[in-house]
């Protein structure tokens, strides 16, 4: 994207290491954030108009937009909310279009108005200055700070380290793969979560890494192509597990992996349940972010009167992160899986942000 988007990169996430370095995980009770309340003034819940802005690939994207959209239709339903509206980020747009989206939703009197991705966080902060009276949450980044900003956030690190111990507890070569979309340090912490958990199994796997693309050049999120040859790379070099945290390039991954004969373990979304009939079984697990919960707790807490600004972090132990079972391909693992999680939540396991 344009220049500005060089600072996104240059910021996003430097709090959360922090928070992660001193092994938070703090569920929506108990999250480093406010309890005042911001934007709601009480309105019914049936005339509250939801305005969700979509990260690049939107909904469909098997991703966290999906996951995202999950909570916000299950708030729809469950709290009947009013009528939603759903723009979506192209992977072209400068920080004015994303602006523009937002201040498109927020001036057609949506309140909340949510932002789905970090890519979003100078648009965030700028849009909500305008209007001081809506209430806006950011999904993925916690850097954009004002009243009126709920900063849902992920320990995407505590997932992707039961994804490591998964693909170690299944290499048969002791040789695995990771494959970012684009080297940023939100996506960095799937690395360095991964690597640790498969070293927890076996400390002497090889681990190969690649990213799609470099910031600012944010298209590796968006380019199936690109992922499936990139994950053909990891493949032909030996690894029989390939991990990606590349939004919807993940699709290429799993077609890689199902003609190289290999396996793929999918990220943010249970993606054995929405990728293509034809890779399913190629699908190990994925490592799930649930911002369906962040989504819907926030929506929730919103009707309540209770919306937080700042920071909330959601991880194991708010259920909000964790690994998908789907096809039963880990159920042999799944003691051994579980048993790290419960050591995570608790503490015992310290998970790093950092790659090594």
């Amino acid at each position: 994207m344009n220049d500005s988007q060089r600072r996104v990169v240059s910021h996003t996430g430097a709090a959360l290491l922090l928070t992660f370095a001193m092994g938070v995980c703090a569920g929506p009770a108990g999250a480093a954030a406010s309890a005042n309340a911001a934007g709601n003034t009480g309105t019914p819940a049936g005339k509250i108009k939801v305005g969700i802005a979509y990260g690049i690939g939107g909904r469909g994207d098997q991703a966290l937009n999906d996951s995202a959209a999950a909570g916000l239709d299950r708030a729809v339903r469950k709290l009947r909310l009013g009528p939603s509206q759903e723009l979506e980020a192209s992977v072209s747009d400068s920080d004015a279009d994303l602006e523009n989206l937002l201040r498109k939703l927020a001036r057609s009197g949506h309140n909340p108005v949510i932002a789905v991705g970090f890519y979003y966080d100078l648009a965030v902060l700028k849009v909500a200055e305008e209007y001081p009276r809506t209430t806006f949450a950011i999904v993925d980044d916690e850097s954009p700070r004002r009243a009126n900003i709920s900063n849902l956030v992920f320990a995407e690190n505590e997932a992707a380290f039961l994804a490591g111990a998964a693909a170690a507890l299944k290499s048969d070569t002791r040789h695995i793969g990771f494959l970012g979309g684009v080297k940023v340090p939100l996506i960095q912490r799937y690395q360095a979560g991964f690597q640790a958990g498969a070293r927890a199994v076996d400390p002497d796997i090889q681990i190969d890494a690649r990213y799609i693309t470099m910031p600012p050049d944010f298209s590796g999120f968006n380019s199936p192509d690109q992922g499936r040859s990139k994950a053909r790379a990891l493949f032909d070099k030996g690894a029989d597990v390939v991990f990606h945290a590349a939004e919807r390039s993940g699709q290429g991954v799993f077609a890689a992996a199902k003609a190289a004969g290999g396996m793929a373990i999918g990220c943010d979304f249970d993606q054995a349940r929405s990728a293509d009939a034809r890779v399913k079984d190629v699908i190990l697990t994925s490592a799930v972010k649930k911002a369906d919960v962040a989504v819907y707790d926030f929506l929730k807490r919103f009707l309540r009167k209770e919306a937080r600004h700042g920071v909330t972090v959601y991880g194991l132990k708010a259920g909000a992160v964790g690994y998908a079972t789907t096809g039963g391909r880990v159920n042999d693992i799944k003691a051994t899986l579980d048993a790290f999680a419960r050591k995570i939540a608790k503490g015992e396991i310290r998970v790093p942000t950092k790659v090594s």
